[in-house]
């Protein structure tokens, strides 16, 4: 039996084998396409350039004519030219990127429609509060959620590379993950203030953001705390690698790791909110849990400064085991025999040690310095470097230094 893993193009579906049939389907889907193509884009010309149409239920149903353009162009265009072309193949890597694109749309499109019921029953049934409930920033995020939830379903239910389907792989989908909402719950909104050179968040923003922030911290330095005790199994025990790191183990690790961060996140944002503010001016790009203690009237904020404390000292205790893993990692890999072998270790261990140590002192150095009234560029540094430099680096030190990932994403968007 030919082996799963050579699998290089798959044979679609043939319309026929008669070749006049196959030129009638061609033109048949040719037509139905540019007609979809044609009216979806219609609709979004005109909610773009007609200001009457500036409404949420208009804004949703160009974000689903955009969604209706992608779910054609997923499919159509490819069967098309299959019976122009008289053919049936399909590369491995474009059988992969129709099935994440064509999950991608079709759940959007969901999750659109469902939006739209949403309006339609605010509209309706409660039309002296619609233009407050559903207001433009509530639109927008409700189409951001919508798109970003999707692609991330998309690419759960997508298996790219069974080869990458190790614990250590699975640390780092998540450490993916992981990344992406660090930044996105920061980073979006400073842009949008700098653009439209406005500096407003609104308060239940500011929760979010100290809350989202704060649990996507929590679970970075669980996951790369994970991920060093993956490595030291692999290399100091790998006759038992398979039995301590099972899928069970790291399903349950992994869980852990989310659910202690989220009621962290709970933790710190009600530690923060609790007190009442005397200022609303907060100096720096987002809500950072120093600056805003610095806008405390009263002395409730010391429960906060407890926990940051508490959590300071967590991340510190991770990093120390983290480093006496790594000292017996090095200790064994100075065993090896073969320099080939010694290289890959060093070359997966010592990026990981950087990034962590990074991100450990700049972060413990933000939130244990004292705050000043004024804004401080030192502190600005700083903040970047702990909020922004390791997601920026995590990608290059542990996917684009790594052949397997290399190969996989050369197998997703390039034929073999």
């Amino acid at each position: 039996m030919k082996n799963q893993s050579s699998l290089s193009e798959f044979l679609l579906l043939e319309f026929s084998a008669i070749r006049e049939l196959q030129i009638l389907h061609f033109f048949s889907f040719l037509v139905l396409y540019l007609a979809i193509v044609s009216g979806n884009l219609l609709i979004i010309s005109a909610v773009v350039f007609d200001h009457h149409l500036h409404t949420p239920m208009y804004f949703f149903l160009m974000n689903l004519a955009m969604q209706n353009i992608g779910s054609v162009s997923v499919i159509i265009p490819k069967s098309i030219i299959n019976s122009l072309m008289n053919i049936r193949h399909i590369s491995y890597s474009g059988c992969v990127a129709q099935v994440l694109l064509f999950i991608f749309v079709v759940t959007s499109d969901v999750a659109f429609l469902t939006v739209m019921a949403c309006d339609r029953y605010v509209a309706i049934c409660n039309p002296l509060h619609y233009e407050v409930i559903m207001s433009r920033r509530t639109c927008d995020r409700m189409a951001a959620r919508a798109w970003i939830s999707t692609f991330l379903y998309a690419v759960l239910h997508t298996s790219s590379d069974h080869h990458l389907h190790t614990p250590m792989y699975f640390f780092l989908m998540n450490l993916a993950m992981q990344d992406i909402g660090s930044v996105s719950a920061i980073v979006p909104k400073s842009m949008t203030n700098s653009l439209m050179n406005v500096r407003q968040i609104s308060y239940s923003g500011c929760v979010a953001q100290v809350f989202l922030f704060v649990l996507f911290l929590g679970a970075d330095v669980a996951l790369l705390t994970a991920m060093a005790y993956d490595r030291y199994v692999a290399i100091c025990n790998p006759l038992q690698y398979e039995m301590v790191m099972n899928r069970k183990a790291c399903i349950q690790i992994i869980a852990s790791a989310w659910i202690s961060s989220v009621f962290n996140a709970m933790l710190h944002a009600t530690g923060t909110f609790l007190t009442p503010f005397c200022s609303k001016i907060v100096n720096q790009f987002f809500c950072e849990i120093p600056k805003m203690l610095k806008l405390a009237c009263s002395d409730i904020y010391q429960i906060e400064i407890g926990l940051v404390g508490f959590s300071v000292s967590i991340v510190l205790g991770c990093f120390i085991f983290i480093f006496v893993t790594y000292v017996q990692i090095f200790t064994a890999v100075l065993k090896i025999p073969s320099a080939q072998g010694r290289q890959k270790a060093f070359s997966t261990c010592l990026p990981h040690l950087i990034v962590l140590s990074t991100f450990s002192f700049t972060g413990s150095f933000a939130y244990l310095k004292p705050t000043s009234k004024t804004p401080s560029y030192l502190d600005l540094a700083f903040t970047i470097i702990y909020s922004m430099v390791p997601p920026l680096l995590n990608p290059v030190i542990y996917s684009m230094r790594n052949k397997e990932i290399k190969n996989a994403l050369s197998k997703l968007f390039f034929s073999r």
